[in-house]
């Protein structure tokens, strides 16, 4: 009987210790989730701002209709929300004509978004985040 008796708690004392560690987990992964989501958003934003671009010569350089389309994508986003322009920081948005690899006319886009502040998690995660995306597609016309 006196062995069960200095046994007990063991258990709440693992517990209590083991605790910080799934916390500090949890919110590595909520942070990782929150980077993922903001990486596959500003690419998809740049691509398809750039399918809008590359439709021809005089849309090539459109960056007022590019950043429009980029808002649409990104809009699920935490820190866009109400933005109508992409003139500045969280979301950057340049249509350029450019000569592509094959020597061809092309249009190139540049996304570049920045995350709100997340919880840092020294030595992985900065807090925030400047996501840079480029995307190039010939002109059809």
């Amino acid at each position: 009987m006196n062995s069960r008796k200095r046994c007990r708690g063991g258990s709440v004392l693992e517990g209590a210790l083991f605790l910080p560690w799934f916390i500090f987990l949890f919110i590595g992964a909520l942070d990782w989730g929150f980077y993922a989501h903001a990486l596959i958003s500003t690419q998809n934003a740049a691509r398809v701002a750039a399918l809008y671009t590359s439709t021809s010569s005089t849309t090539a350089a459109d960056s007022t209709t590019a950043c429009q389309y980029a808002l649409g994508q990104l809009k699920t986003a935490v820190n866009i929300g109400t933005l109508s322009t992409c003139n500045g920081l969280p979301l950057i948005v340049t249509a350029a004509k450019v000569t592509g690899p094959d020597g061809q006319e092309a249009s190139e886009v540049v996304v570049t978004y920045q995350t709100t502040r997340l919880i840092p998690i020294p030595g992985l995660l900065a807090g925030q985040a400047t996501i840079r995306r480029v995307c190039q597609m010939p002109l059809r016309s």
